[in-house]
């Protein structure tokens, strides 16, 4: 008899796997300059590496999801950890931008398997309070990614960044091939090829998944929009170095981190949502009035914590909530969540430089605060939001 993973070892997979697409998409931020350097083109066109790369992580997530509810998750996911080191290698070896961002866009399809298989094995594997768990990563790796590339990117410049990612991969492979499979043949989807994608209509009729999935997503604008104006605010506007900027990134990690240690200690993932999206809201209201009074620093990075550490904890919870409506599709499921949720990134980054940066990215951390607390309220529906909401502090543990 085939001796299964330990719980240490998925734990530490897993985690790895999660954080793949914010470091695929964020470790290198802070060599772009150098970048245009290099390769002789504007910045715009080294920004593109970034979007195409997001694309690929929203499209390799849906490609990804039917093929290991068909297959299994470890061929396909030992199958995208080459991918990946393949399209790393030949980043490296780009002679100019244009192949440069076509192998990021395989880079970041490759990616998303790693992403979307691992919420795949964590709803095999786990439930409830430890399925939420695993969604713990996800609020903390997109703000951690930029601050080791830019520890690093000093020294050893963007292809030394892209050699850390390549190491990583190598890694990863070496687990994905040690990892026993997580779905048994017999639970496996018995279709055709032509019909693997038909689940994607089977999942979306779950009308409290979708709310689920939206939720997540609005959260996750939020996140995107501090990523994308926070260097021009602490640098240009309140004048603060790049070290300082390093600095107030790690606390604002940690705020999330916290957070996600937090949510878990509520009996039932939904009372964490509920509680994160509703501070969520009342937080982004009092930053986005202090902002466009032109309030001071420390007023600006006290409430973005607050704002930070509410929308951590919707991200630890909602995960797990969305997957626990759709064990049967877990892989489609799992990839509309991720592709939904990096193209809600992609479309808010840009949007922070609308005219001023201070009013414009105030402005979206409230639509995207009040839009997530609305669906948080239809999944939940009115009966359930009372109950819920009467008894968060009593499901405490």
């Amino acid at each position: 008899m085939v001796k299964d993973n330990s719980k240490l070892f998925i734990l530490v997979l897993l985690g790895m796997l999660t954080a793949f697409g914010p470091f695929v998409t964020d470790m290198y931020l802070p060599s772009l300059p150098s970048m245009g350097e290099y390769f002789s083109t504007s910045s715009s066109m080294v920004q593109l590496g970034l979007t195409t790369s997001m694309i690929g992580l929203a499209v390799g997530q849906i490609f990804f999801g039917p093929l290991s509810d068909r297959y299994g998750r470890r061929i396909p996911l030992q199958v995208a950890m080459w991918l990946f080191i393949v399209s790393t290698i030949f980043c490296l070896l780009a002679q100019n931008i244009q192949q440069f961002v076509a192998f990021r866009l395989i880079q970041g399809i490759a990616g998303a398997g790693g992403i979307v298989i691992a919420r795949s094995i964590a709803t095999d594997k786990f439930s409830g309070k430890d399925l939420a768990k695993m969604g713990a990563i996800n609020g903390i790796a997109p703000v951690v990614a930029p601050i080791i590339g830019g520890v690093f990117t000093e020294a050893i410049g963007w292809q030394g960044i892209f050699i850390i990612l390549l190491v990583l991969g190598v890694l990863l492979l070496i687990g994905c091939m040690r990892f026993r499979e997580s779905l048994p043949a017999e639970n496996r989807l018995a279709t055709k090829w032509a019909d693997t994608f038909n689940s994607f209509k089977v999942v979306l009729r779950n009308k409290q998944y979708v709310c689920y999935v939206l939720q997540l997503a609005f959260a996750q604008g939020v996140l995107f929009a501090y990523i994308a104006s926070s260097p021009f605010i602490i640098q240009q506007h309140y004048g603060y170095s790049p070290f300082a900027f390093s600095i107030c990134f790690s606390i604002n990690a940690i705020a999330i981190g916290g957070a996600a240690a937090f949510s878990v200690k509520f009996r039932r993932p939904a009372n964490g949502t509920l509680v994160g999206c509703m501070g969520m809201l009342i937080f982004s209201l009092l930053e986005c009035s202090a902002l466009a009074l032109g309030c001071s620093f420390w007023i600006y990075e006290l409430l973005l914590i607050a704002v930070l550490f509410m929308m951590g904890m919707t991200f630890t919870t909602s995960t797990a909530l969305a997957m626990e409506c759709e064990r049967t599709n877990a892989g489609t499921a799992s990839a509309l969540l991720g592709a939904v949720c990096f193209s809600f990134g992609g479309i808010v980054s840009p949007l922070v430089g609308i005219g001023n940066i201070l009013v414009s990215t105030g402005v979206i951390f409230v639509i995207c605060s009040f839009c997530s607390l609305s669906c948080i309220l239809l999944a939940l529906g009115r009966r359930r939001t009372k109950l819920y909401f009467a008894f968060s502090t009593s499901q405490k543990r």
